[in-house]
């Protein structure tokens, strides 16, 4: 009887020796996610401070951005963070189709329709968003879209990629104005097909964004040379966009001159596609860059933001409709929420929480159950692409 309280005891000592090894194991593999040096850091950390941005830009009456007065320096959330965001759409389709060499063949048609399942989820979600009544345009409908206008350009590689979205950036803003004159959009039939469409971030101009996204991830993100040229790159349109503004003369505000030739935040103006595109290129190039150093362990709870942006993204304004329902007799009231200076309480939630989640229980909710149903409705053995954390 001895004998077998000893055995009793000593599988039990085994049993919580195996269990605590692998709890050990999955605490282990959680961190080596996010740490992983083959995992693209930078990109993490760039889409950390995308999503901030928007947080900012939503929750702060932000100044117009002059680079010569400091005290409007804040302004440079606006417009800018969520062309960022969209850049990196374009990056995040390039990293699932095979990075600087894109997937052929059944590969490539596995992927294709998988982004299918994926852009209808984002849409469905940023209708549920639209519906709280949060008084912000929702992206999620014009991510959408533009997924699915990305589709034909999985295949290119990154010289074309580029040369599309350069020719994109430069004729669409004329043809985004003209759109934008019709009386249908003052209607309540065409407010809510604006909203259906997501149209403040107006996709025939926007695509540009996502091809040169989708172009910077085909040229090889971890190269110090493609880190460099798109800080360079970037930084010189963004002289070159913001500049020309700055000299351009004073026009009428109702010509099609003023509609295109202007740099202003949200206006899809040729110049705000320049400058603010040049913008979004060095903001990744140079997280990339950061992101070889020691700042990398620095940056650790903004990438842990940037590894589940849609998370991230959705929490803020679900957690925003249900503040302002208890604290506020509307939810709408935009000018009420900014009052209560939530700002500072949102991010910090936002870090901590995506810090906590990334390191106890791995990738992101909404990530993961996006993921997960796009591979339920679309089977498929090119999983080294589509799933690999480590991009």
């Amino acid at each position: 009887m001895l004998r077998r309280r000893s055995s009793s005891g000593s599988s039990g000592s085994s049993d919580g020796s195996v269990s605590e090894r692998g709890d050990i194991t999955r605490s282990a593999s959680r961190w080596e996610r996010l740490t992983d040096p083959s995992r693209l850091a930078g990109i993490d950390l760039a889409r950390g401070l995308a999503v901030l941005g928007m947080f900012a830009a939503h929750l702060y009456a932000v100044p117009g951005f002059v680079w010569t007065d400091a005290s409007t320096w804040g302004g440079i959330v606006s417009g800018r963070s969520s062309i960022l965001f969209a850049t990196l759409a374009g990056v995040s389709l390039g990293l699932v189709t095979g990075r600087s060499t894109p997937y052929e063949g059944e590969r490539l048609g596995t992927a294709r329709r998988r982004i299918v399942v994926r852009a209808a989820l984002l849409w469905v979600i940023g209708i549920l968003l639209i519906a709280t009544g949060v008084p912000v345009y929702v992206i999620l409908p014009a991510y959408a879209i533009l997924f699915l206008l990305a589709l034909p350009f999985l295949q290119l590689r990154a010289r074309p990629l580029f040369l599309i979205a350069v020719g994109v950036a430069l004729v669409m803003p004329w043809v985004q104005a003209w759109i934008d004159s019709f009386d249908f959009w003052s209607t309540p039939g065409g407010g809510d097909v604006g909203l259906l469409l997501g149209i403040n971030y107006p996709f025939p101009v926007w695509i540009a964004f996502v091809l040169a996204g989708l172009g910077a991830a085909r040229s090889g993100l971890r190269r110090l040379s493609t880190q460099v040229a798109l800080v360079c790159g970037g930084a010189a349109l963004a002289v070159v966009g913001y500049g020309l503004d700055w000299l351009a003369p004073a026009v009428p505000d109702a010509s099609l001159w003023a509609a295109v030739w202007t740099a202003e935040p949200h206006s899809s103006g040729l110049l705000e596609v320049v400058g603010s595109g040049g913008f979004a290129l060095a903001a990744i190039g140079a997280s990339l860059l950061l992101c070889r150093t020691v700042v990398s362990w620095v940056v650790l709870p903004l990438r842990a933001v940037g590894s589940m942006p849609l998370t991230a993204y959705v929490g803020q304004l679900v957690a925003w409709a249900i503040a302002a329902s208890v604290l506020l007799d509307r939810v709408g009231d935009l000018t009420g929420f900014r009052a209560l200076d939530p700002f500072g309480l949102f991010a910090v939630t936002a870090v901590v929480g995506c810090t906590a989640w990334a390191l106890l229980v791995g990738r992101g909710p909404l990530e993961w159950a996006i993921d997960a149903i796009a591979r339920r409705a679309v089977p498929g053995r090119p999983r080294s692409g589509a799933a690999d954390p480590r991009r």
